[in-house]
């Protein structure tokens, strides 16, 4: 079997390399720049294979030396010895100037750094990009948080996350309730988050007339499972005030997939003891407004049409009181009113009354004085 010209030439390579010496073909065994120890003083070691050595493995383990410094300056007087004062105080010399040379980069680079401020905001629009290839790139919620937790934020760029959550899930055709657990877990781990995303709820529902029926669905379901998990506070459902002159079609249909998602959640039973808790009443006011009749008519008819109508029963047995209510502030009002006027009509009577005992004195002493005169 015979080898090819190219095999040939590459076998025959190295044997030329060995015959001529890797020094004569380039290729030195050691750089001449790393050759400091003369030729006369260097110790060449032979050791055998088949002699036993002692590898002393003491030395792999670490000991402190009692007479470290003692040591140390032995070292340094048989450096000086072996490669000469000269050459240690150039190297010395380079080390000093590299480390001032390092020391007025580093001084030059954070005076730039302090002195430009970008102010197009590039540095946002790429943070942003980072956030969303993150979230983008990752298998579950969990990764996807341990990576946006490693990315180095500016003081005040704390929201940025928040922000990209909602918006990559107002984005998707279905909603993914990937993007609800990464939330739900941001929130757990900081205040920060968790201010942000009650304060997104808010600018959500304030432009959410602006917002696709898909990018609708999306958010109202990304919040009522932050909500259902207690991962923000149930107090933003405070600007919410159901009425027919304060809603629009858009918010409507963002209340109705949220209160729809929130009793899938967590069932209706729960949903509605959630919603009687004292504590949340003030909240709630405008969801189930008790101002008018009208208003309570258009809560409870809105709930109904949407399958939640066990959600309105209180609000149905006040609505139910409302005639006796109605007609017992009107009696009080009446009742003040009458009171206000009792009391002035019985100041002017007095008034009067004195000031005709004051003209009736006046005039019998005036005829007594005529008799007498």
């Amino acid at each position: 079997m015979t080898l090819r010209s190219s095999c040939t030439s590459m076998l025959l390579l190295p044997c030329l390399l060995l015959q001529a010496g890797f020094a004569a073909s380039g290729h030195p065994a050691v750089k001449p720049e790393l050759d400091l120890v003369e030729d006369e003083d260097q110790i060449t070691h032979e050791m055998s294979l088949d002699d036993k050595h002692d590898p002393q493995a003491i030395l792999n383990v670490f000991r402190e030396d009692p007479e470290y410094e003692l040591h140390e300056q032995q070292y340094k007087t048989i450096v000086k010895e072996i490669l000469g004062e000269e050459d240690e105080a150039e190297g010395e010399g380079e080390e000093g100037s590299e480390e001032e040379d390092s020391e007025e980069e580093q001084d030059a680079a954070e005076q730039q750094q302090q002195d430009i401020q970008d102010a197009t905001g590039t540095d946002v629009v790429n943070l942003r990009r980072t956030i969303y290839l993150t979230i983008m790139s990752s298998l579950d919620f969990e990764e996807a948080g341990h990576k946006l937790m490693k990315i180095q934020l500016a003081p005040g760029q704390e929201s940025e996350i928040p922000i990209m959550i909602i918006e990559c899930c107002s984005q998707e055709k279905t909603f993914v309730r990937y993007y609800a657990l990464l939330g739900a877990r941001f929130c757990l781990l900081r205040k920060e988050f968790q201010a942000t995303f009650e304060d997104c709820f808010a600018k959500q529902y304030a432009i959410i007339h602006r917002l696709e029926t898909n990018k609708l669905r999306n958010v109202a379901k990304l919040f009522a499972h932050l909500l259902s998990s207690d991962a923000i506070s149930w107090g933003v459902l405070q600007c919410i005030r159901l009425t027919e002159d304060d809603t629009t079609s858009s918010s409507r249909i963002f209340i109705k997939y949220l209160f729809q998602e929130l009793s899938e959640y967590l069932g209706l039973v729960k949903l509605n003891e959630r919603l009687a808790e004292p504590s949340l009443q003030e909240y709630f006011t405008g969801i189930f407004p008790t101002d008018t009749t009208a208003n309570m008519r258009f809560s409870i008819n809105f709930f109904t049409s949407i399958g939640l109508g066990g959600i309105t029963d209180r609000q149905r047995e006040l609505y139910k009181q409302m005639p006796r209510i109605m007609a017992e502030r009107k009696a009080a009002e009446e009742a003040a009113r009458a009171a206000a006027g009792g009391n002035s009509s019985s100041s002017g009577g007095s008034s009067s009354s004195g000031t005709s005992s004051s003209s009736s004195s006046g005039s019998s002493s005036s005829d007594s004085s005529s008799s007498s005169g």
